[in-house]
């Protein structure tokens, strides 16, 4: 029995030097592909990033005119302009108290 009981426990600490060896195996592989997502994301949030940021310098001159329009429109127009205020105002009120 003694031999045995050798032969179990060599088995067992093999057993479980392999089981360390692949737990290690894994650690680095699933490391290497978190720092490949990792690089990923952060080009694709540098790619929308940049997007967003051309798409909205090129609208910036075009949104600048129309609000230039529209402070034009109040300033001729402050009657109107006040009740629009007043019916925006209303709107949200009972928007708010809804919830």
């Amino acid at each position: 029995m003694a031999t045995t009981r050798e032969e179990i426990q060599t088995e067992l600490e093999d057993q479980v030097s392999q089981l360390t060896k692949q737990v290690a195996s894994l650690t680095k592989a699933m490391s290497k592909r978190s720092a490949a997502a990792l690089a990923d994301s952060r080009d694709s949030a540098s790619e929308l990033y940049d997007g967003f940021y051309d798409r909205f310098t090129e609208a910036l001159p075009a949104m600048r005119k129309q609000a230039r329009a529209a402070q034009k429109t109040a300033q001729d127009n402050p009657m109107t302009t006040a009740l629009v205020g007043v019916a925006v105002f209303g709107l949200l009120a009972a928007l708010l108290t809804r919830r």
